[in-house]
């Protein structure tokens, strides 16, 4: 079974940022916790600091099921929904090596 890739990036309501990490701490630390979890990186981005970036790279599609089944990812998407300021962009990928073998895959 392969790997799956999410990147899922929030654009934050301005001034609500401190908030909005705060509210994906607790998130973060239990995800890192699951069966399956490999990473789940949380980046701002460099040209608009209101724009969160989670990186998630998970042993199978089963893992990531179980993932959005946890508690507090229900109540992350409840808690999210009044500090982003459009739905989130998330996409899930399947990885496709070339290269480097340990440079050219998450």
């Amino acid at each position: 079974m392969s790997t799956v890739t999410v990147v899922a990036s929030f654009k934050i309501r301005e001034g609500r940022e401190e908030e909005a990490l705060e509210a994906l701490r607790p998130v973060i630390e239990q995800t890192h916790d699951e069966a399956g979890c490999l990473n789940y990186a949380l980046h701002r981005d460099k040209n608009d600091p209101s724009v969160l970036v989670l990186v998630e790279r998970w042993t199978s599609q089963v893992a990531l099921d179980n993932h959005f089944l946890q508690p507090y990812v229900a109540a992350l998407g409840s808690a999210a929904a009044d500090l982003v300021t459009e739905p989130p962009v998330v996409r899930f990928c399947d990885p496709i090596p070339m290269g480097d073998a340990m440079k050219g895959v998450l």
